[in-house]
Order: C-alpha cells, then sequence, then structure tokens
C-alpha cells in the first residue's frame, strides 16, 4: 500500500492518492515534441476542438430533435430554427463545424502523407487515424439522415440500396439495415440511434488509441528526422533548451496551437455567420416524401469524390461465365476507396522517411492522387451524363491504379535505389 502523508496542499492530497503530477508529465509536462515543425502540426488539436463543438451543440439541438419521421423535419426547421432561441446558431455551429471537420481531416492526412509519417514504427498512428476517418464518415452520414429532407431521404436510400449488392444476404442485410422493405420511421430511428450514442463512444474511444499511438514513436518532423527523444528531452531538461531538438507538449507546443486555433475559429465563426450555407443542401429543406425523387442526388461535398467512384464504372463487364454487373463494380471500387487509405504502409514499401520534395518519384505520384481527388469531387457532383461519364470513369480508375500499381513501383524504385547507393 502507498505511504500517505498529511497532505500539504490540495494538490498534494490529490497527487498521493492518483499521481496527478506523474500523470500530467506522461500526457504534457514531459511529453515531447520536434522543434522541427510548423502549424501543419496543429491540425490534431483544431480536430479535436471541432469534435468538442459538435458533441457540445450536438447536445443542445438534440434538446429538442424529434426522432419519428412525422416530426423531425418540423423540429428541424421550425422548432429549433425559429422557435429556440439561438437555435439556429446551435445548428449553424453543427453543420458548418460538420463540414469543415473533413477539410480538416483531409489536411492532416494529406500532411502525414506527404512527410511519410505513416512509417517506420509509426503505422498505428496511421491506422488508427484513418479508423477515426472510417467514423466519422458513418457519423457524418447518420447525421445527414436526422433533418429527414428530400436529400436526406434519398441519399439514406441510395446507401443502404449498396449492401443489397453483398452476395447472398444482401437484399436481407438492407431490410435488417433499415428496419423495414423502404427507408421509413425505423430507419430514422436507427441512424438517430448511431448518430447520437453508439458513434461518438466509438469516436471518443479511437481518438484515445489514437492519441496513445503517438506516445511511443512519437510525432514526425519537417526533415522526417530520427530524433533520439529521450537523448534531445534530458538536454532540455538539464537546461540546453536551445541546443535541444524538442520541445515539451506543454507549454511550448500547445500554446502555439491555442495561437493557431484562435486564427482558425476566427474562419470559422465568420462561415457560421456568413457562410452557412455550403453547409446545408437546398434540397433538404423540402421535407421528405418518398414519391418525388430530387433531379439530381449527391451526397456532401466530403463524400463527392467516393460517390464518383461508385458511378464511375457505369458498363458491365462480360467475363463468359458471368456479367459483372456495373453497380456491383461500383459499389466493390467506393468500398474499397473508402478504405483504402489505410493500407498506405503497405503500398510504399520504401525505407525513406522524408518530405515528398525530397523524393522525386513520391513527389509525382502525390501530387497525381491530389489532382485525381479533386477532379473526382468535382465530377461527383455533375451530372453523370456524356463526357461527365468517361472523365468520372478514367479518374475512378487512376485513382485505384495510383494506390495499387503507381505508388508500389515507385517505393521498389526508391527501395533499389536506396541499395544502390548503399553499395
Amino acid at each position: 500500500m502507498a505511504h500517505i502523508t498529511k497532505a500539504t496542499s490540495v494538490k498534494d492530497w490529490f497527487d498521493q492518492r492518483i499521481a496527478i503530477t506523474k500523470l500530467w508529465n506522461v500526457l504534457a509536462g514531459q511529453y515531447w515534441i520536434p522543434k522541427n515543425i510548423s502549424f501543419l502540426w496543429a491540425m490534431g488539436v483544431i480536430l479535436t476542438v471541432l469534435f468538442t463543438v459538435l458533441f457540445i451543440t450536438g447536445l443542445m439541438l438534440v434538446m429538442y430533435y424529434k426522432p419519428d419521421a412525422n416530426l423531425a423535419f418540423d423540429s428541424v426547421n421550425y422548432t429549433i430554427m425559429q422557435e429556440v432561441e439561438y437555435g439556429w446558431l446551435w445548428r449553424h455551429l453543427h453543420a458548418v463545424a460538420a463540414s469543415v471537420i473533413f477539410l480538416i481531416i483531409y489536411i492532416h492526412a494529406f500532411v502525414g502523407i506527404y512527410y511519410g509519417s505513416y512509417k517506420k514504427g509509426r503505422e498505428m498512428i496511421w491506422i488508427s487515424g484513418m479508423l477515426l476517418f472510417l467514423i466519422f464518415s458513418a457519423e457524418a452520414f447518420s447525421g445527414y439522415m436526422l433533418p429527414w429532407g428530400q436529400m436526406s431521404y434519398w441519399a439514406a436510400m441510395v446507401i443502404t440500396n449498396l449492401f443489397g449488392g453483398v452476395p447472398v444476404i444482401g437484399p436481407a442485410l438492407v431490410e435488417w439495415i433499415r428496419g423495414d422493405f423502404a427507408v421509413s420511421d425505423p430507419t430514422l430511428t436507427r441512424f438517430f440511434m448511431l448518430h447520437v450514442c453508439l458513434l461518438p463512444i466509438v469516436i471518443i474511444m479511437t481518438i484515445v488509441l489514437h492519441f496513445y499511438a503517438l506516445r511511443v514513436p512519437h510525432v514526425n518532423n519537417l526533415e522526417g528526422e530520427e530524433i533520439d527523444f529521450e537523448l534531445e528531452a534530458q538536454k532540455y531538461l538539464q537546461g540546453q533548451t536551445k541546443e535541444s531538438k524538442v520541445i515539451p507538449f506543454w507549454p511550448a507546443f500547445l500554446s502555439k496551437d491555442f495561437m493557431y486555433v484562435s486564427f482558425f475559429m476566427i474562419f470559422f465563426m465568420y462561415l457560421v455567420c456568413f457562410h452557412f450555407g455550403f453547409a446545408m443542401d437546398p434540397i433538404n429543406f423540402d421535407p421528405a416524401n418518398p414519391s418525388k425523387t430530387p433531379t439530381h442526388i449527391y451526397p456532401e461535398w466530403y463524400f463527392l469524390w467516393q460517390y464518383e467512384i461508385l458511378r464511375g464504372f457505369f458498363f458491365d463487364i462480360p467475363l463468359g461465365f458471368m456479367t459483372l454487373k456495373a453497380a456491383d463494380i461500383g459499389s466493390l471500387a467506393m468500398a474499397f476507396a473508402g478504405i483504402s487509405l489505410i493500407f498506405m504502409p503497405l503500398y510504399d514499401r520504401s525505407d525513406v522517411v522524408a518530405p515528398a520534395h525530397k523524393r522525386p518519384g513520391f513527389f509525382i505520384w502525390f501530387w497525381l492522387l491530389v489532382i485525381d481527388l479533386i477532379v473526382l469531387t468535382i465530377y461527383g457532383k455533375l451530372p453523370p451524363e456524356g463526357i461527365n461519364n468517361y472523365i468520372g470513369f478514367v479518374a475512378s480508375l487512376g485513382f485505384l491504379l495510383l494506390l495499387l500499381v503507381v505508388l508500389p513501383l515507385v517505393s521498389i524504385a526508391e527501395r533499389k535505389k536506396a541499395s544502390g547507393g548503399a553499395k
């Protein structure tokens, strides 16, 4: 049993019982961050702030929201937006945060790709981060259903229909997910439970895993330099702060992050107050109508690239004994696209950990991938007709080839070059 003495202060009383000083040192006071980083490393803290905004505003909204097919639309568009004091503000905060959080996630992920922060011991950091992206995607989709507008309803029809392509159990699976033969009140109730209860718990658990995964290999830096964190930390603690290559998470690193968060929140509140419309589709201000299909169904901007991959394969492929249907090919391609970036450590087997501009082949590959995703996003919102179909097909096929063929070849070439240089 621990030796307990008379406490000299409130802090000492807690320290003797739950070791708050030791915990603080492990989490922040003596958790070390490389000096050689930029504002791009603040994205993680900004994401944490945005998730907190979503959580708090979600609690405010759920007080007045009615998860009922007959009441949901009015509870959002009349009760919350017109009758509840500042209800419009809570909804705008929630909607804009739900959209902007994906912008920051994409920046965060592509910074990790650019600087090779997914290999050499950092694989679990990357995998847990990509799992967060997938869970946030599910959370965003389930939340998109809740206003029960036209786009909410028909997006749910399209997405749940995709599960019908699962061999043997497809139709039964669709019925189970919907809780009915069509998207209806049971579907809304189930997605409400996912959005408000289950998925936030899973997100919090995965965030903890992501932060814990950072503890051992630590974060990467601008040059991909391998730092002896224990040695550099000793220098810092001995007063050699200028010579040391690291700084403590608190106060040195986090205080700078607070500055970046402050700048970001100015931009965020500007969107909330003056340009909130981009986060709320106009079609979704019409009540859900199962008998009236919208002219053009499309998801939110952050899913457009996956949606274009879904419909990019618009033709059947005959295989002699069977025919692969376009819908099945698109569904498989989209399913792979959704999880594809998790496997970055497998595609890129090169031992080089350096920014892309120091890896010529990888640098070209990186910007081809970014351009391809932009094309997919743009054409994902355009009607699938004429030349749009062919551009979507080329971009969809290009995405798959860039990950499954081009990147492995680039990494093989890098390894051969490195082994040749070593000789």
